[in-house]
């Protein structure tokens, strides 16, 4: 009997001994553990797994992790993804949401790699990155107005195709041909016919996405509440988005361009500025002007070499040349717009001319997300709800001359038109109205060991903007990412106080409603990052 208690007792100990050491292992090697698993989940799919799974044993690895990081600030010493997917279909997807969750580690999606501040590829803990590249397929149904677009496009192959069908269709996104709609239309995505249509997310219409419990779902089957969230909440809170149905909207078949710079006096430029911020919001919807400030070299009237202030207007206008040089002549005068400052072109031919391709490259170029031009940069962004005065806006614009020369821009992009009649709860994005305009900061520089000088120029400059621009809450927008607003902990809870110190200024109001959203779907935070939505702990439900 004594002997029998012996060797029961034994056996509990090597039992709890093997349970240990087995846990101690999973731990250990979390990498071998998810490729088993993500080997297992597609074991009955015909898809080379050499083609999905790609780790740092592989000598392209580098290179795929590199090949779309549009931030070099985060290409070195940034800690690696134990391993890359590129998924070709949602049980893809779905296995690597099954398999990150059941080894603890985290998901970074990335569809274009864009991110402001590299979130999308990269994290502080272990983690594994979904690059949708191969998940681009689109769809256009030109009788119905609508298409559906996979997460992995970009937004130029989105343009290319839509015109393909029909020159007189488009979609209200963003400028740049190499950002990946994954991200852009989560986040809300603004562009040229933002002050007629609304943003992107504003004309999405059903999306199809992977959830915490790795299981399909689109909007029928997610809910409404989901399907609001991830319209401008940023959906990788929620979800892997897959794909979305986007309703196509009509454009004429020329449109007006301007691009007019005015080298003068700082004073006459903040004037041309005054006139601008106090009636740009109020155009007609079919015209859009931002303008651009940035330094460059320039002679005087001796012939010496100097400094100034550049101001650079763009605009858009959904019409003929004739009609815009009356609106300006009657809105705008100050400007002094003349025909030869103005061209029409198609809608296609204005995003080419506003990615600043070469004049020998083709409309096909729109189809190459590799054909940009990568640096070091830092943004940050914000919102003006009153007029700046004259003598502010004369201390910003000498602050550009505190940056290397052309390195650094700020830059003004008006709203009203339709996105003042949005409701800011429509969806998660909050500006519209009473918003005038947005003001980006911005350098964008050449060498690494320069970044903190220039970063801390675009630092400085915000900070001066304080007393002058949107409060309570200083608002800003997740697409232009800014860790500076706060970030969330790296392990562990993360408490809506924290979240709501950036949450907020995202957000503003519908912070709260994605935070409940985000309980209701996943509770346990398994798609988190450094500014994602938190659950609400259990003692706050």
């Amino acid at each position: 009997m004594k002997y029998s208690s012996v060797s029961w007792f034994l056996c509990k100990l090597l039992l709890v001994y093997l349970l240990s050491f087995s846990i101690q292992t999973s731990q250990a090697n979390p990498h071998n553990n998810f490729l088993q698993c993500f080997s297992k989940h597609i074991s009955n799919n015909n898809t080379s797994l050499a083609k999905l799974i790609h780790t740092p044993n592989d000598s392209s690895f580098i290179s795929l992790l590199n090949s779309t990081i549009q931030n070099l600030r985060f290409t070195s010493p940034t800690p690696k993804p134990l391993v890359i997917i590129t998924p070709s279909n949602t049980s893809h997807v779905q296995a690597c949401v099954l398999c990150s969750k059941k080894y603890g580690l985290q998901i970074r999606t990335r569809s274009g790699g864009h991110d402001f501040e590299g979130v999308s590829y990269v994290s502080k803990v272990p983690f594994v990155i979904l690059d949708m590249r191969n998940l681009r397929s689109i769809i256009i149904d030109v009788d119905n107005k609508t298409a559906w677009v996979e997460s992995g496009a970009t937004l130029g192959e989105l343009y290319y195709r839509i015109a393909e069908k029909n020159e007189n269709l488009s979609f209200p996104g963003g400028y740049c041909h190499s950002v990946g709609v994954g991200g852009h239309f989560s986040g809300g995505g603004y562009g040229a016919l933002m002050r007629k249509y609304g943003l992107a997310a504003d004309n999405v219409i059903d999306a199809h996405l992977v959830n915490a419990d790795g299981e399909f779902v689109d909007r029928k089957s997610m809910g409404e509440d989901l399907f609001w969230a991830i319209r401008g909440g940023g959906g990788a809170s929620f979800g892997i988005l897959l794909a979305w149905k986007i309703r196509l909207v009509p454009v004429p078949s020329k449109v007006t361009v301007l691009s007019v710079s005015k080298n003068l006096p700082i004073n006459e430029t903040v004037k041309i500025y005054n006139k601008w911020q106090n009636i740009a919001h109020k155009f007609d919807q079919d015209l859009l002007m931002v303008v651009r400030f940035l330094t460059v070299n320039s002679t005087d009237e001796h012939g010496k070499n100097m400094t100034t202030i550049q101001a650079t207007f763009f605009s858009i206008f959904l019409g003929r040349v004739d009609k815009f040089l009356s609106l300006m002549q009657t809105n705008f005068p100050e400007l002094g717009v003349v025909r030869k400052d103005c061209f029409e072109t198609s809608w296609i031919e204005m995003i080419f001319f506003f990615n600043e391709f070469s004049s020998e490259d083709k409309l096909e170029v729109l189809l190459d997300p590799t054909n940009v031009v990568k640096g070091y940069f830092k943004g940050k962004l914000d919102y003006v709800r009153k007029p700046i005065s004259e003598i502010v806006m004369v201390k910003l614009l000498e602050k550009l001359y505190e940056e290397d020369v052309g390195l650094a821009y700020i830059q003004m992009y008006p709203y009203g038109g339709k996105m003042s009649e949005i409701p800011e709860s429509a969806i998660p994005f909050p500006h519209r109205a009473g918003v005038m305009y947005k003001i980006l900061y911005w350098s964008q520089w050449e060498k690494e060991e320069e970044s903190e000088r220039h970063m801390n120029w675009v630092r400085s400059v915000y900070n001066y903007m304080t007393p002058y621009v949107s409060k309570n809450p200083r608002a800003s927008y997740i697409n232009y990412r800014d860790l500076d607003l706060g970030t969330n902990n790296e392990k562990g809870p993360i408490s809506y106080e924290q979240a709501s110190i950036w949450g907020k200024k995202y957000f503003n109001k519908n912070f709260k409603k994605l935070v409940q959203v985000k309980t209701k779907v996943d509770p346990t935070n398994f798609f988190r990052n450094e500014q994602s939505i938190p659950p609400l702990s259990p003692r706050f439900l």
